[in-house]
């Protein structure tokens, strides 16, 4: 069972094998996930941005592993692996073992025309880590085919062949431990005791083949606890194959007398699949005539106001956006609308000022452009339609635009006269096919649970509505039931989680009524009451303070909620474990889309601490973040993982197919996940509402303002 559900843990993976992308000289990814001969890494790097995603089989071990090059030099490895182990007398082998990691590697050194690269890498450096090593590499490449790699590795890849530590007096390296609390950093162990040589070579024959030859420095040694991995020999030979630029297969002979195979899809996160998008071009700017533009007043009897507004709201609707207020005087015109189709809003406000040239009248020159999310204004994007006039055309024009474009905030809505369609459906609702699958849960247990989804929304007015979705599982596989006292000491607000909805019965998983407010200028707030998600209930605060202008934010949310039952209904849990729970958080957008945000509060369990989230966001949408929480529970009693750790991805689904869609497609893969930092999962908060209409998010994608 578990090794089938394995394999739905893998859909991320596969899923970066869906659109291909070109570079020069991709490199060869091992059957660990990370650039490498077979085994063994090697000092070469992936192009920055690059989504790696691997499935890896040889007797023994199977792998899925993400591997993600943030930078030119750095790099971070998350792996899943179902291993066999020996036990705790070498006498039986223990079967399909799940076991997580993370890797990292820097490139201390380029390659230059006489010099090799050099790296540095840290490999399932957490406490307690089966495959843990750590290693120096060399690589150096002859001519456009051969490459050759040599390095010297210590813990896992310092058992075959191993010699005295040459850099550390640390001879002598900790005994594995699987009691350690899971999930530390195992700093301890980093480059002690023996260590070993490795090395190989790479022939490309062409643009679709190569073959590797590696010298291996890990022996598989049989330990208590260690993987039951044969390996006679050190010396294993390979071949790749790439049927195209986005996909890597390999077959290997492995250490005299296994075989092995693998596949590897990248995705880079600069880089569109469709190379651009297939949206329809935007309608020319309609410029206007000298004496027009000298017009200082408009016939508003030859052109009255609601005729303009009716106006706007069909030409609007042609690019998906919904017309939700104007206001005009003799020179501005001010238009509220709702983005439903483009990602960027910068594009969406570009899409707007262009259909504004076809039916404002030539008096009008300044245009206000205010982006709505949940019945809100976020901001107030001002141009010159002069400047629109002359810019359409040259290539200085996105530059220009931006500095002579003005940001702050939204307007009042007094002064707004309404353009809100009267007939507008205010019920909505949709059924869809649903796949979630949880490889991170505690004590090791996997799920996979698929089926039908109904959503459903009632819209009582622009800022306030009610919303829910009812779940019915068709397929659910379970590896076995939590362990309801895995923490002790905290109460189970994660770790029972696969009780929920586990009876094979329609499932509420949230219904929720939430209202949305401006009572600033700069501040937003909101307020959600319910079912809010599928184990907690009750109501959710939030204050946020954003200025458009600015890359900081702060924000308030206070919570107060109870454990629902586990049949996932109406009611709540009969222990009736109810917490007040809140954070204050801080957000800084660096620019070149590195964006940081920090929370400090009470989670979940009632301890305290602190989340620091890190993501890195590419002009096309493509999201990649890490996080780590961190509290006053002890290590033991945190529950599996020792702390919350994890890394996010999202993919905007306009980057796969180049159709604009302001959908997304997104995963958190987790090593473990406890009972402490445990933070209540509520939709809508602020700063994901606010933050893209925004001067900072504005600005990494202004060139799509005329697309």
């Amino acid at each position: 069972m578990k090794r089938a559900v394995f394999l739905a843990s893998s859909a991320m993976t596969l899923v970066l094998g869906t659109g291909g992308f070109a570079q020069d000289v991709p490199p060869t990814y091992s059957l660990y996930g990370t650039p490498g001969l077979l085994e063994m890494p090697v000092a070469t790097t992936a192009e920055e941005g690059t989504l790696a995603g691997t499935l890896s089989y040889r007797d023994g071990l199977f792998q899925t592993v993400l591997n993600y090059q943030l930078t030119d030099r750095l790099s971070g490895t998350m792996r899943y692996s179902i291993v066999d182990l020996y036990n705790d007398l070498e006498t039986s082998v223990i079967e399909n073992e799940l076991e997580r990691g993370f890797d990292l590697k820097y490139q201390l050194v380029e390659e230059g025309t006489y010099a090799p690269a050099i790296a540095v890498g840290l490999r399932d450096f957490l406490t307690p880590g089966r495959f843990q090593s750590e290693y120096i590499v060399a690589t150096k490449s002859f001519g456009d085919s051969l490459t050759v790699t040599g390095g010297i590795g210590w813990g896992e890849m310092g058992t075959e062949g191993g010699f005295d530590n040459p850099i550390s007096s640390r001879a002598d390296r900790p005994v594995f431990d699987e009691a350690d609390p899971d999930g530390q950093l195992g700093s301890d162990y980093w480059f002690t005791g023996d260590a070993a040589f490795f090395g190989g070579l790479e022939y490309q024959i062409n643009d679709r083949w190569g073959v590797l030859a590696e010298y291996s420095s890990i022996a598989y040694d049989p330990a208590p606890n260690a993987p039951a991995v044969s390996a006679d020999s050190p010396y294993s030979f390979g071949v790749t194959y790439r049927p195209r630029d986005a996909v890597q297969l390999s077959f290997a002979a492995l250490n005299g007398q296994e075989l092995a195979i693998s596949g590897s899809f990248f995705l880079n996160a600069n880089n569109r699949p469709s190379l651009s998008g297939f949206e329809a071009a935007p309608v020319p700017i309609n410029a206007r005539s000298a004496s027009a533009r000298q017009a200082t007043t408009w016939d508003r009897n030859a052109t009255p106001e609601a005729a303009l507004r009716s106006a706007l709201t069909a030409t609007l609707a042609i690019e998906g956006l919904t017309l939700t207020g104007m206001e005009m005087t003799d020179r501005t015109a001010r238009v509220r609308f709702i983005n439903t189709r483009y990602r960027s809003n910068a594009q969406a406000m570009g899409r707007a000022a262009r259909m504004m040239t076809q039916v404002m009248p030539g008096a009008i020159e300044v245009f206000v452009l205010e982006a709505e999310a949940q019945g809100i204004g976020l901001s107030a994007v001002t141009v010159n339609r002069s400047d629109l006039e002359a810019l359409e055309n040259r290539p200085s024009a996105t530059a220009t635009l931006f500095a002579n474009t003005a940001f702050a905030a939204a307007g009042d809505d007094v002064g707004l006269t309404s353009a809100r369609d009267a007939d507008a459906a205010l019920f909505l609702w949709g059924v869809s096919p649903y796949l979630t699958f949880d490889p991170s849960g505690g004590d090791g247990d996997l799920s996979v649970d698929a089926g039908l989804r109904l959503d459903a929304s009632y819209q009582f007015s622009p800022q306030l509505i009610l919303s829910g979705a009812v779940l019915q599982s068709a397929l659910r596989f379970n590896a076995e039931d939590p362990d309801p006292d895995s923490t002790p000491d905290l109460q189970n607000v994660r770790s029972d989680r696969g009780f929920y909805g586990d009876d094979g019965v329609p499932v509420l998983e949230s219904l929720a009524l939430a209202h949305f407010g401006r009572p600033g200028g700069d501040i937003y707030s909101r307020v959600s009451v319910g079912y809010l998600e599928r184990m907690f209930g009750g109501i959710s605060t939030e204050l946020l303070w954003k200025p458009v202008d600015s890359r900081f934010g702060l924000g308030a949310e206070m919570n107060y909620v109870a454990q629902r039952d586990s049949d996932m209904g109406f009611g709540f849990d009969e222990y009736e474990y109810e917490t007040a729970t809140g954070h204050l958080s801080a957000y800084y957008d660096f620019g070149n889309g590195y964006h940081t945000q920090v929370d400090l509060g009470r989670y979940l369990a009632g301890d305290w601490g602190a989340t620091l989230r890190f993501d890195r966001e590419y002009d096309n949408g493509v999201r990649v973040g890490a996080y780590v929480s961190q509290t006053d529970t002890a290590h033991e009693d945190f529950g599996d993982g020792s702390y919350n750790k994890g890394i996010v991805i999202a993919i905007p689904q306009d980057f796969l197919t180049g159709q604009p869609n302001r959908d997304t497609y997104g995963t958190t893969l987790r090593t473990r996940t406890g009972d402490g930092g445990a933070r209540l999962n509520v939709d809508g908060r602020l700063y994901g509402v606010v933050r893209d209409a925004h001067q900072a998010d504005l600005s990494d994608t202004w060139g799509r303002f005329w697309r």
